[in-house]
């Protein structure tokens, strides 16, 4: 059984992060310097340590992704749970605010009407912001589905995309879609993900600022 240890308040998450990169070194794990921070908090947020081997990212993604957030872009998410969980005082101060429409009438009227899902409709409505956009997608797979299929439409290309969604229903699918694009991105292969990886992945970015 292991023994209660005693750390104050203030010092549980720095604890936190020194056991993982204990447990990796046991492993026989490396990261990537500069992918680090994100992997580190994904695997803080769900114990989970599948994610330092699951972890995919583009040639350069964290330079591309803090050169977006530098410049005011704005998050979308496809769910309010991970509206929620992101540091928006913290992205604020760069210029930018996060935008979930999943839980809007009118997209709900017209996903509807459509037959189609509240996240395509979404997406949709993102596509129209005007401004750079990071994609956070933890739930969705139709999400990542949705702006692929605008992308090669040639109606609209993300900046970037962290494309993390759980489950089993073309979750796997959706996520290689952007593995074989050219299009900057952090994604989780295979079926694990969620709305609260997606908001961990994006306070690691704006934390490492």
């Amino acid at each position: 059984m292991d023994k209660i240890e005693f750390v104050l308040p203030n010092e549980i998450e720095k604890r936190s992060f020194e056991i993982i990169g204990q447990e990796l070194q046991t492993m026989g794990i490396e990261l990537n310097p500069i992918e680090e921070p994100v992997t580190k908090r994904v695997i803080h947020t769900s114990a989970d340590f599948d994610y330092a081997k699951t972890m995919c990212y583009s040639k350069d993604a964290i330079q591309i992704a803090h050169e977006l957030i530098k410049s005011g872009a704005d998050i979308v998410t496809d769910t309010n749970m991970t509206k929620a969980g992101i540091n928006k005082t913290r992205l604020a101060s760069f210029g930018g605010q996060v935008h979930c429409f999943m839980a809007d009438e009118a997209v709900a009227a017209e996903a509807k009407e459509r037959q189609v899902t509240r996240a395509t409709v979404s997406m949709e409505r993102a596509a129209e912001i005007g401004k750079p956009v990071i994609f956070a997608i933890g739930n969705a797979p139709t999400a990542l589905i949705s702006l692929y299929e605008m992308m090669e439409a040639g109606r609209f290309t993300p900046e970037f995309v962290i494309g993390v969604p759980v489950g089993f229903v073309n979750v796997v699918a959706a996520k290689e879609l952007f593995l074989e694009s050219d299009v900057p991105y952090i994604i989780n292969r295979g079926r694990k993900g969620g709305s609260n990886i997606a908001a961990a992945i994006v306070n690691a970015l704006l934390y490492s600022l």
